[in-house]
């Protein structure tokens, strides 16, 4: 395995990303929600529904100069206005999908083969009408852990709702002890983007906290990266034909790499790459999607997603 770690001021396409330091000229980077639904055994927030997000994820995005909002859900029992989701894909730039709770199993056809193994319906309604937002918009989606997971079965493929229990042979791919210091190693797939933006990189050692995966993968994406010796898919991207904007994701979290160190997979060109992909959507945008609507996965419930999108 070579080196791992790249210059803060990586260059894609053979020039750095110029970002203004003045706040007009700034990306503006949206980061979906995570939900605590109400609670009324909470001392805090008693029986209130929290929206938030994690510090780290949003402080990875601000560390390339770009501006992070966080998309709440539109809808639920204070629900009030008009603001929909698709006003924040017109006026964002790229959306980046958090991590968090499981993916509910319904959402890809399948009956959950454990209580635990539930997910959250609530949340993946949010999502899979946030991704099919910012499709239709034609701006950049980028994917960590769950947000890799969420996009996979938002355009049609399925999950493995428990690794180990499914997966023959799979190793350990999430300790609840050790969390972000859990690791193993990945094989880069020649050719690919991933490939181009780690030359000479062939294998590389990723935190791994996750105990869903991608079974089998959407139509139209392809894998960039996979586990080591189990196979496990660890990055996956859309495939660039023509008119259709970016979408990347990976399994682990970039954002958990800490600055600087060697040993495992700097982060710096993951997230140039994304952003470099936003600023170009900015000065060219695609325009909207005429034939958008249907094409994301939602067999669970059409009309709550109709809701959340306020269409």
């Amino acid at each position: 395995m070579g080196a791992l770690s790249t210059p803060r001021a990586a260059r894609l396409r053979g020039a750095p990303i110029a970002m203004s330091q003045t706040v007009s000229g700034r990306l503006k980077i949206g980061l979906s929600a995570c939900f605590s639904h109400a609670d009324p055994a909470r001392s805090l927030f008693t029986n209130k529904t929290l929206q938030y997000v994690e510090q780290s994820i949003a402080h990875w995005l601000m560390s390339a100069g770009a501006m992070v909002v966080m998309v709440p859900c539109p809808t639920g029992e204070t629900a009030r206005g008009d603001t929909k989701l698709s006003h924040y894909a017109e006026w964002l730039d790229g959306v980046v999908m958090h991590g968090g709770a499981d993916v509910w199993p319904g959402s890809y056809g399948e009956v959950p083969l454990k209580d635990a193994w539930v997910g959250d319906r609530i949340r993946d309604l949010y999502d899979l009408a946030l991704v099919e937002a910012f499709e239709q918009a034609g701006k950049p989606i980028f994917g960590v852990c769950r947000g890799l997971q969420l996009i996979n079965v938002a355009f049609g493929g399925t999950l493995y709702q428990d690794i180990e229990a499914q997966h023959p042979n799979a190793q350990r791919h999430r300790d609840p002890v050790t969390y972000d210091q859990n690791f193993h190693e990945i094989r880069v797939t020649p050719g690919s983007r991933l490939a181009h933006l780690y030359p000479g990189m062939e294998t590389a050692r990723v935190n791994s906290i996750h105990h869903q995966g991608v079974k089998d993968l959407a139509p139209g994406f392809e894998v960039e990266a996979w586990s080591i010796p189990d196979h496990v898919a660890e990055a996956i991207r859309r495939r660039p034909d023509r008119g259709r904007s970016y979408i990347a994701a990976t399994q682990w979290h970039p954002e958990f790499h800490q600055y600087g160190a060697t040993d495992t997979v700097d982060d710096t060109a993951i997230l140039q790459d994304f952003l470099w992909a936003c600023a170009t959507a900015k000065v060219s945008p695609r325009g909207p999607l005429r034939t958008a609507p249907g094409r994301i996965r939602n067999r669970a419930a059409r009309l709550l997603r109709q809701a959340l999108l306020m269409t």
